[in-house]
């Protein structure tokens, strides 16, 4: 019996992508795919996520490649331009489970602690949640199974009654070693299909 729903944020409700920003910068598509493959890395940004500073990972990198020391800056500098809109159809899919009142609905994020602030400011939808946790105010990020203990202690979630949606299949296989059910989100339609495989209806 299905309780609780987490969610993930980026990538499920809100469209976060650097391209956003960084088709700005770059008038070849090969040299931003460079730029943000092999210098502004998902390892480096993830160290973000579990709670450095933005402005010592800056210095980090700008000290490693002097070169795009702009582009670098720009990560968090210009850092809400990397922010589109919301993938509304997952927003739908919350409201209409917001509106049932029949789930506890909390979000689990893999976030910098602060730019998640610009966010909260941008998507009124951040506040039907009972509770967000943020990777970054905690100083643990997902994958690490310390993160999902934390949120079902948190919030009083029995594992087995929980299922939880992820658009990185890691954080997913994760959330499964942990005892929740998970969902690998691929699009809205999908999603939807998913949540009635475990008897929610929308």
């Amino acid at each position: 019996m299905i309780d609780t729903i987490i969610f993930d944020l980026g990538g499920v409700l809100i469209d976060w992508n650097p391209r956003h920003l960084y088709r700005k910068i770059f008038d070849d598509e090969a040299k931003m795919e460079h730029f943000l493959k092999d210098i502004t890395t998902s390892d480096w940004n993830e160290e973000q996520d579990a709670g450095r500073p933005v402005a010592e990972a800056t210095e980090i990198l700008v000290n490693q490649h002097p070169e795009y020391k702009k582009e670098i800056e720009a990560f968090y500098g210009r850092w809400p331009e990397m922010l589109g809109g919301p993938i509304q159809g997952t927003v739908d899919i919350f409201k209409a489970l917001k509106d049932a009142g029949t789930h506890k609905i909390v979000a689990l994020t893999n976030w910098s602690a602060e730019t998640f602030p610009v966010a909260q400011e941008r998507y009124e939808f951040l506040t039907w949640f009972e509770g967000i946790l943020v990777s970054g105010e905690e100083k643990l990020k997902k994958p690490d199974h310390k993160i999902y203990h934390l949120i079902l202690d948190r919030y009083g979630i029995k594992a087995e009654n929980a299922v939880f949606i992820d658009d990185n299949l890691r954080n997913i296989k994760a959330s499964i070693e942990c005892g929740l059910h998970g969902i690998h989100f691929e699009s809205p339609e999908q999603l939807k299909k998913s949540l009635l495989e475990y008897g929610i209806e929308l």
